[in-house]
């Protein structure tokens, strides 16, 4: 019922009306760029925000509650401050390497981001290769933690950054397994056919069990991918000061600060995507008066919906977890979620082979 294919076609052939072809394309992709930016800045206000208060939730207190009705202010106002802090360093850093670090992080996100299909027709970039996209994009992003580690000349800082490189490689291989077992289902990379091949019934139903181990394994290894607790040891306040981010200060740190937040909305997406049909809504087989009812519902809720359920259940961790040791956390991948991964996958395969999956 609701396909965006129209509008985007639309907006692209008047473009290509009153301009010539060359800068009717430019225009266009400044629009994207324009829009993924600013979905980018909100993304960071809205999450920190909820991160927040639903602490405060389990921790029985208000939360933010003196800027604008109910807080709701309060993380504008912290934007505004860390725009406006005068940015410090150490003499003894990389110069160049200690500025370029917080745009990979930033850079990674986008580039990730853009292949999220938000509803019908509604993508930056429908690429064919979309799942491998954006696992190759995602793990950019570990490259500037290691450099602002190591281009800080801090100890601290550098001990963070290494702790995040062994976490992001173990833990890149049972989120790419867990994809890979959804990939299995699906038969193709594309986001978009991922999403309508669930048009009946989701993944999370119609994959079975096997379905169901690589979700919870998909939302463990992922909470490691983005470094929050308890898997946030590349920062440990208690341990390392700040971690890899200890030396930055201002925009600098408000970038690492917001990758954060953004790689926890691409994880939740990702998830929505692969487990629980995107945008698409919750189809009976048979049903058809249900699925009918389910269809007024416009794709962008269903799918903003899903994300936040998944977020929430992320932020949920770091309030009731507390956070592991290196050698429990490298434990944990390497001599339980991988094997289970592979067995999961076999398994899958054989239930694929078999058609019980239709």
């Amino acid at each position: 019922m609701y396909d965006f294919t129209g509008l985007i076609q639309g907006i692209n052939k008047w473009l290509h009306s009153i301009l010539p072809a060359v800068a009717a394309d430019v225009v266009g992709w400044i629009l994207i760029a324009a829009a993924f930016l600013g979905l980018f800045a909100i993304l960071g206000l809205v999450l920190v925000l909820a991160e927040r208060k639903i602490a405060a939730f389990f921790q029985l207190r208000l939360g933010p509650n003196r800027i604008g009705p109910w807080g709701i202010f309060q993380t504008v106002a912290d934007a505004i401050k860390l725009l406006l802090k005068e940015p410090v360093g150490t003499n003894r850093a990389d110069s160049f390497l200690y500025n370029l670090a917080p745009y990979f992080v930033i850079i990674a996100a986008l580039m990730s981001m853009s292949v999220l299909p938000f509803a019908k027709g509604l993508h930056a970039y429908d690429i064919d290769i979309g799942v491998f996209f954006v696992i190759a994009m995602s793990s950019l992003g570990v490259m500037g933690i290691l450099l602002g580690g190591w281009a800080s000349n801090n100890k601290y800082a550098l001990l963070g950054a290494m702790r995040s490189g062994a976490q992001m490689i173990s833990y890149e291989l049972s989120v790419g397994l867990s994809i890979l077992t959804i990939v299995l289902l699906s038969g193709s990379l594309r986001m978009s056919d991922i999403v309508a091949s669930q048009s009946d019934y989701w993944f999370i139903f119609k994959g079975h069990i096997p379905a169901w181990i690589a979700f919870m394994i998909f939302i463990i290894a992922g909470t490691a991918e983005t470094n929050r607790t308890p898997f946030d040891l590349t920062e440990a306040e208690s341990e390392l000061g700040a971690g890899f981010h200890t030396e930055y200060s201002g925009l600098k740190f408000a970038f690492f600060f917001l990758s954060e937040f953004v790689n926890m909305f691409i994880i939740a997406a990702m998830g929505a995507i692969l487990f629980f049909g995107g945008w698409m809504p919750l189809h009976i087989g048979g049903w058809d008066g249900f699925n009918h009812v389910m269809d007024f519902i416009p794709p962008i809720f269903w799918f903003f919906g899903k994300v936040s359920f998944l977020i929430f259940l992320i932020m949920w961790f770091r309030w009731t977890f507390p956070r592991l040791r290196i050698d429990q956390l490298l434990t944990l991948e390497w001599k339980y979620l991988l094997p289970m991964n592979l067995a999961n996958i076999l398994l899958m395969a054989f239930i694929v082979l078999m058609g019980w999956h239709l």
